[in-house]
């Protein structure tokens, strides 16, 4: 259960969606993105950080769909998620999860380099500056209040990468198409 809700978030994430404080209350979300909440107070402008470069390569999004088409070829994730699975067992959907999870964890390992987006242990002390929060790298909850270094406890590190590696697209090929249509010809 706890892979399904991993990859809402991620999907959530990826489209712009904020997540809730509690992200196992996401299945209990509709499905626009929620209100923001009363106690999360917003923070003085930060200094700005120097953004990195952005090299745009075809079709807006074709990154993010390329990234999508190789995690359909490799662990049919996709398929996995349009599929309705509530008549399923838990039994025949964990058998499933398991090449899903195999073949996604193996393009994640060859596409990105992950990392925690905050170092430090879960329910760990821990004190913020500003930077981090400014670069979207931290999330501040509960009592917000005052200017930067917080002190807090780190409830979940978070994501982040440093090397996004993806193949050359295919010459030709529409950048937008995630998987082809299969048709058996007799």
């Amino acid at each position: 259960m706890r892979f399904l809700l991993a990859i809402k978030c991620f999907f959530r994430v990826w489209f712009g969606n904020k997540l809730p404080d509690d992200p196992r209350l996401l299945p209990l979300l509709p499905a626009a993105p929620a209100p923001a909440q009363a106690a999360v107070k917003e923070l003085p402008a930060p200094a700005p950080v120097p953004a990195a470069p952005v090299v745009k390569q075809g079709p807006e999004g074709a990154a993010a769909v390329q990234l999508l088409a190789l995690l359909q070829r490799e662990g049919r994730l996709l398929d996995f998620l349009e599929e309705p699975i509530d008549s399923f067992t838990d039994a025949q959907i964990g058998g499933a999860v398991r090449s899903i999870h195999k073949g996604c964890k193996k393009v994640l390992d060859q596409v990105l380099v992950l990392g925690p987006a905050l170092a430090g242990a879960e329910n760990a002390a821990v004190e913020v500056a500003a930077a981090p929060i400014a670069r979207g790298a931290v999330k501040l909850v509960g009592n917000v209040a005052g200017a930067a270094p917080f002190k807090g406890v780190l409830r979940h590190p978070g994501w982040a990468t440093t090397r996004i590696e993806l193949p050359a697209a295919a010459t030709g090929q529409d950048p937008l198409v995630i998987a082809p249509a299969e048709v058996e010809l007799s």
